[in-house]
């Protein structure tokens, strides 16, 4: 009981340190005048990856590299699988044309790189979190050079400034939960996993991927309820890059991560691959650049295989 009650503990203070970073991250990049699109891809997107990044890396500096591995091989299935199809199921969603020039390529790509880099030799040394940054660094400056236009505001009503003393004061709020929270989900997923017998890889999959994911599955929600425009798939697509490229390479360049847990490699990784390459035929057929409900209903029953499968 206490582990899981450190679990729900450990999310609300993740979920609730990354939105307050976000604030303070938004509203100092107002009063410094930068340009609204530099902000959206950096300061935003960075914000709110904010508790898979403090996840992974404190799981393994700890010595739980399975936590954090999962949290984001899981995060990443569970923002197509659970996320995406939950959105599209509510309510059905046009897709850009940037999704197939740009978005898609470059989340495969990564997957891929990601892939390779660990699945002959079971570790994430620190110069391939390296090229992994640097990717990232060259996908961001290709976006702000040349997809200006595709860039939309998901959140307007944010956009306010804030004076000085609460920018301070929700940065530091931020960190300081972000931190707590933290030390509380890890504390509680690894008593969990001790407790029924199961690897902390299975945990960091199911139970830490999918809170950190619950961000972007209430903003789905919300915008869907509201009728106004859902969540872009581009975002869904965007955050799996930054958990792979940011994250991971990070976290790498931190401290390698070594693979303990061999259904990382022979399942899990498979099925982020899989569900990956999947979005690009439903986004085609039946009907050209849309996702409907009936796409919703294949990634849910493809997400709650995956889970099946894991679990059992």
């Amino acid at each position: 009981m206490q582990n899981i009650l450190f679990i729900v503990l450990g999310l609300v203070l993740l979920i609730t340190g990354g939105n307050w970073l976000l604030k303070s991250a938004v509203a100092l990049s107002l009063k410094l005048s930068i340009p609204k699109i530099v902000i959206g891809m950096t300061v935003v997107s960075f914000a709110t990856s904010a508790p898979e990044l403090i996840v992974s890396i404190k799981s393994a500096l700890e010595g739980f590299p399975d936590l954090a591995l999962g949290n984001v091989v899981g995060s990443n299935i569970a923002n197509l699988g659970l996320v995406l199809a939950v959105t599209i199921i509510l309510g059905s969603i046009d897709v850009n044309k940037s999704f197939y020039t740009t978005d898609w390529p470059v989340m495969m790509l990564a997957s891929i790189l990601f892939f390779a880099f660990i699945y002959f030799d079971g570790v994430l040394l620190r110069y391939e979190g390296i090229i992994m940054v640097v990717l990232l660094f060259l996908f961001l400056v290709y976006l702000l050079r040349f997809q200006k236009p595709a860039v939309i505001d998901e959140l307007p009503e944010d956009d306010r400034p804030l004076p000085a003393y609460q920018i301070v004061l929700f940065l530091g709020l931020g960190g300081i939960a972000l931190w707590g929270g933290s030390e509380l989900l890890i504390s509680g997923a690894v008593g969990l996993a001790e407790n029924y017998g199961v690897s902390e890889r299975v945990i960091g999959v199911t139970v830490v991927s999918v809170g950190t994911s619950i961000p972007e599955l209430a903003a789905s929600i919300i915008a869907v309820i509201k009728k106004e425009k859902a969540i872009s798939l581009g975002n869904l697509i965007g955050s799996n890059i930054f958990n792979i490229l940011a994250v991971l390479g990070i976290t790498s360049i931190i401290t390698p991560i070594k693979v303990m847990d061999q259904g990382l490699l022979e399942n899990d990784i498979f099925w982020m691959l899989g569900i990956s390459f999947l979005i690009l035929p439903l986004v085609f057929f039946p009907k050209g650049l849309r996702l409907g409900w009936r796409d919703g209903l294949v990634l849910a029953i493809v997400y709650l295989t995956f889970v099946y499968f894991t679990i059992t």
